[in-house]
């Protein structure tokens, strides 16, 4: 692996800025604008964009084996009407993320079993 995704996250990190952050999503998201004629998308090797005629437009980078897309939090959150969030939300792709830690962050307070602390 390169070390893109460090600089990246160490310029977001020192500026406390998460503009540049990765959201990914599995590229089945783009499978709504392919067939309507309304919608653009192109792609390079590794980026691509689509585009609604005279509308938005969100530049996505593809992830290795084009199973995921990901776009930068400025991206998602400036481009995207709010009509679109909800079907990028639906097709969200995290890593391995915890599901236990996510509920605890989504839910700050409540009180989880999630087994003995123990040294790491």
């Amino acid at each position: 692996m390169s070390d893109y995704p460090k600089v990246l996250y160490r310029r977001a990190l020192a500026g406390r800025d998460p503009a540049l952050l990765q959201l990914a999503f599995d590229a089945a998201v783009l499978d709504r604008y392919r067939d309507d004629a309304a919608f653009s998308v192109i792609r390079t090797n590794t980026a691509g964009r689509v585009k609604k005629q005279g509308g938005w437009s969100l530049d996505f980078g593809i992830g290795e084996g084009e199973t995921t897309v990901h776009a930068s939090w400025t991206q998602v959150a400036n481009n995207l009407p709010d009509g679109e969030r909800e079907h990028w939300a639906a097709h969200a792709a995290g890593g391995a993320l915890s599901e236990n830690f996510l509920r605890m962050q989504l839910s700050p307070g409540s009180c989880f079993d999630d087994g003995d602390v123990r040294a790491w």
